[in-house]
């Protein structure tokens, strides 16, 4: 049988939505970019969990599926630094770097 749960007030989150929202657009005004980035990326992880508890009902999943979550975002996280020294190599046989060599630049005009 199902579990009887009760459903979350989704006008109270979407109000907490909202204001992490005004806040996440009011932070660049005060421009001081490390504050900038990290109240970007805190709301944006708090925006994401509020989101994917309530209103995807994972809170009320089992934690098998908590564990599937967290395993996709290492796997991407093994992914991504798995192929991030490649992408930012600035130096090798067949790799140009057109900003720092103003050669390249002019060949292309």
């Amino acid at each position: 049988m199902s579990e009887a749960y009760a459903h979350p007030n989704y006008i109270k989150i979407w109000f907490w939505l909202l204001g992490l929202l005004v806040i996440s657009v009011a932070g660049p005004m005060l421009e001081i970019p490390a504050l900038t980035i990290i109240t970007a990326f805190g709301i944006a992880i708090v925006k994401a969990y509020l989101v994917a508890a309530n209103f995807m009902h994972l809170k009320f999943e089992k934690k098998f599926i908590w564990y599937l979550l967290i395993l996709s975002i290492c796997l991407l996280g093994v992914f991504f630094f798995g192929v991030a020294p490649d992408v930012m190599m600035t130096d090798g046989d067949q790799w140009i770097d057109c900003i720092a060599d103003k050669s390249c630049v002019e060949q292309r005009l």
